[in-house]
């Protein structure tokens, strides 16, 4: 029996994938489950074309996130902290901090997408982030925490 995965089965397939299985295992617990539908003649020209314009809009986005990768990679980000002694920050910088950063001078990037190497920065100096602004686009991201100027 042929059938149509709705979503991700665990040891038989993926999402859209065409699956063939025992009948009893469709008829009685992917189809009743809403994991699968039965993989008729139209059911597949219908995944199909669903597959065809899910490409059409992933090309979109890749080219999308690559324009704002090219963009972020002309950026010099300078960030400023209150600093103690010894160079050490009063608080950190974290993730939340950089995307912020960002969107102050128009990169708007939410911050789940954003890994700074190392974790949260407790120091002054250059540091580097990973932002995934796409599962096939990931930048390197390197920018500077300097001290506030005390006056």
């Amino acid at each position: 029996m042929e059938l149509i995965l709705k979503q991700d089965v665990e040891n038989l397939g993926y999402k859209d994938d065409v699956v063939t299985v025992k009948p009893g295992y469709g008829r009685n617990f992917i189809i009743p489950s809403g994991l699968g539908v039965l993989a008729t003649e139209s059911a597949k020209k219908m995944l199909a074309e669903n597959l065809k314009q899910r490409a059409h809009k992933e090309a979109k986005e890749i080219e999308l996130a690559q324009k704002t990768a090219e963009a972020l990679n002309g950026v010099e980000l300078k960030i400023t902290a209150k600093v103690g002694k010894g160079n050490k920050l009063f608080g950190s910088i974290n993730n939340a901090n950089l995307a912020e950063e960002l969107a102050k001078i128009g990169h708007h990037i939410d911050r789940k997408f954003i890994q700074i190497q190392g974790g949260t920065i407790k120091a002054v100096g250059p540091y580097s982030a990973q932002i995934r602004l796409h599962r096939e686009v990931v930048v390197n991201f390197d920018f500077e925490i300097i001290a506030e100027a005390k006056g």
